[in-house]
């Protein structure tokens, strides 16, 4: 099966972001994966390196799916016109857009999130309805060819996900059993749901600045 991949890649993206759900998505069986910026030079990460694009957005082939990843560089790329323009084009053709964490502030402002149920990481929840969405608290949420996922490492169940729609739920789950993706993490605090609380006010403490420049960036779209 033949699926065109397409990820956005912007400076200061989170890499987990884009490296969980191109891990899973990119074992797809005739995969054909496209790592698009606005330039062939390496994109800095919020880790320290950078990720050399495969392509640029002039000369990115028409993606089958497009995903979109957050980071902090979100506050930049919101206000970059060839950034969102790309977006928009390429969703405009694609089957499936997509987003993980704050990538789906960067499909708001390219249209696509008007009228449609999505999620993003839960502190920045409160942005979605700026751009008509419903949040939906969920780790993968679809709205017709609309995906988002939450939070980081939500990107790699939006992968699993996504394979299961395209090639099938055997394949995602061979998938699943060769990346042994069988989490069980030594603390059960990864959720403001089940966080204690005293972690839940120190970490939203810690995103309420970014939050406040997100809005009043958004605001002025």
């Amino acid at each position: 099966m033949a699926i065109k991949l397409a990820f956005v890649l912007f400076p200061n993206l989170t890499q987990l972001d884009f490296t969980g759900a191109v891990q899973v998505l990119s074992r797809i069986p005739g995969a054909e994966t496209h790592v698009a910026a606005k330039t062939l030079a390496p994109v800095p990460t919020d880790c320290g390196f950078s990720i050399v694009p495969t392509t640029d957005f002039l000369t990115c082939p028409q993606a089958d799916l497009i995903c979109v990843p957050g980071g902090h560089g979100v506050e930049q790329a919101l206000e970059d016109e060839d950034t969102i323009a790309f977006v928009a084009q390429q969703a405009t053709a694609a089957k499936y857009a997509s987003s993980v964490c704050t990538g789906a502030l960067l499909l708001g402002a390219a249209g696509l999130l008007n009228g449609k149920k999505a999620t993003t990481h839960w502190a920045y929840t409160s942005l979605l309805p700026l751009f008509g969405a419903r949040h939906e608290d969920a780790r993968v949420v679809r709205d017709g060819a609309l995906i988002t996922a939450g939070g980081v490492t939500a990107g790699i169940d939006f992968g699993f996900t996504v394979v299961a729609e395209i090639a099938g739920e055997a394949v995602a789950r061979n998938i699943q059993l060769g990346l042994e993706y069988d989490p069980k993490p030594p603390f059960e605090n990864g959720s403001p749901k089940i966080a204690s609380p005293a972690s839940v006010i120190k970490v939203s403490a810690g995103f309420e600045n970014r939050v406040n420049i997100l809005k009043s960036i958004i605001e002025k779209l």
